[in-house]
């Protein structure tokens, strides 16, 4: 089935504590100590050892703690619910107590990832409502033996596939049209950019330039946006040449109405048409991923250019676009990719939770960020959400996995997609 797209943003915090924090007025965690905000409801969160540490078989403790200005509550309800790469689920609630918190407790028999979700309920039913009247709760997770989790297999012709992708847009002159336009920062000049492509729409971007450049002075990054119908916004970084593109080849600084009236029409849900999945060559990711060379490519023509440092970012959708840019262009010498998008899409098939995505098809083979992490040769900063169910930590740590150059993952305990706790437990893993 279809599931009907959102648009997703994406933040980053690299903090560390001992325990989670979601708060019902600010969400917060405190190094080593519970949280104690006057007038907040909290949950305090842990785990018995580093969230992504366990063996097959061993039992994972989790211990939740409701907590009113810092002190324990009792009375409440605690609905948790745990699913898995096993597809098992299991289901449980009770009362919050002053003494002692809710143990969690389960297992995994293989490499992969346990979901967890508490809520908190009234005695009457009514869930506990955040602030923002979302309710309070927590989406984390633990890991087992990450390091030997293994993508579905790829098409036999990828290379071969990428290689006439590559002859089609050497066919195409690099060929730009620049436009100045305003910069809220003075010390960058800031154009609106259009660069012929194949595939029928051109890369559409800022370029943002620190003014009085030298040729040859400066690094290069191209970054890349997540799922949605939106144009480019420009980013300022000191000594780097920064090209953001749109991921549609459409106008940039438009009207919202603009962006809405794409969104409900020609880019409606966009990416998840079955039909045109089924072929890589007629999967919308193939103009999006052209354009994700081409872009690269139009960075390194500039004159300001150092020829050294190529960066490639992004975060979800913009993550996938990174990784694929590192995998087919061996000029990017550095790669972030922040809960990137579409890890290991036939996983489904070796029974990982899915996430929101397409449905698979064999077209969408070509274009899997897993399988592209098998070309990336440069370092790479990879991040993973615990809570996060767009993008699953068990695809992400198979892209990890299948990256060939220096890498770093840093995986976020209490992170859905669209959120980071502040000041998170974070487990870091890096490989040389």
């Amino acid at each position: 089935m279809n599931l009907a797209p959102k648009q997703f943003s994406l933040s980053r915090t690299a903090a560390r504590c001992n325990f989670f924090s979601i708060a019902l007025l600010a969400c917060t965690a405190v190094l080593g100590s519970r949280a104690s905000w006057a007038g907040t409801l909290s949950l305090n969160w842990s785990t018995d050892k580093e969230p992504v540490s366990y063996r097959p078989g061993e039992t994972i403790t989790f211990k939740v703690q409701l907590v009113e200005d810092g002190k324990p509550l009792a009375g409440k309800v605690l609905k948790w619910s745990r699913t898995g790469d096993d597809q098992q689920t299991a289901k449980g609630e009770e009362t919050s107590s002053e003494t002692q918190p809710l143990p969690i407790t389960t297992s995994l028999g293989k490499p992969g990832f346990v979901h967890i979700e508490v809520a908190v309920f009234n005695q009457d039913g009514s869930p506990v409502k955040d602030a923002r009247n979302s309710n309070l709760k927590f989406e984390g997770g633990a890991g087992v033996e990450p390091s030997k989790l293994e993508g579905y297999p790829e098409p036999a012709d990828f290379d071969a596939f990428w290689q006439t992708q590559k002859d089609r847009l050497a066919k195409v002159p690099l060929k730009a049209n620049l436009t100045e336009v305003a910069s809220r920062n003075p010390n960058f000049k800031v154009f609106d950019v259009k660069v012929d492509c194949a595939g029928g729409k051109p890369v559409s971007g800022y370029l943002a330039i620190p003014k009085n450049a030298q040729d040859k002075s400066l690094g290069g990054q191209v970054s890349y946006r997540g799922y949605g119908v939106t144009g480019a916004d420009p980013e300022f970084q000191k000594g780097m040449i920064v090209l953001q593109i749109n991921a549609h080849g459409i106008e940039n600084g438009r009207p919202p109405e603009y962006y809405k009236a794409l969104q409900d029409g020609e880019l409606k849900s966009y990416a998840y048409n079955n039909g045109q999945n089924a072929k890589p060559e007629t999967a919308y990711f193939n103009g999006m991923m052209l354009r994700v060379m081409r872009a690269l490519e139009f960075v390194k023509s500039r004159p300001e250019w150092n020829g050294k440092t190529l960066v490639a970012s992004g975060g979800s959708q913009g993550g996938l676009q990174a990784i694929t840019a590192a995998a087919l262009d061996h000029d990017v010498t550095r790669c972030s990719a922040f809960k990137p998008w579409c890890c290991d899409l036939g996983g489904i098939k070796l029974e990982r939770l899915r996430g929101w995505r397409p449905d698979y098809a064999d077209g969408l083979g070509y274009y899997d960020t897993a399988t592209m992490g098998k070309r990336v040769q440069c370092e790479t900063f990879i991040t993973a959400g615990l809570g996060d169910y767009v993008c699953p930590p068990s695809g992400v740590t198979v892209l990890f996995n299948n990256v060939k150059g220096p890498k770093t993952i840093e995986y976020i305990q209490g992170s859905t997609h669209g959120y980071n706790p502040p000041n998170p437990k974070t487990q870091t893993v890096t490989r040389k």
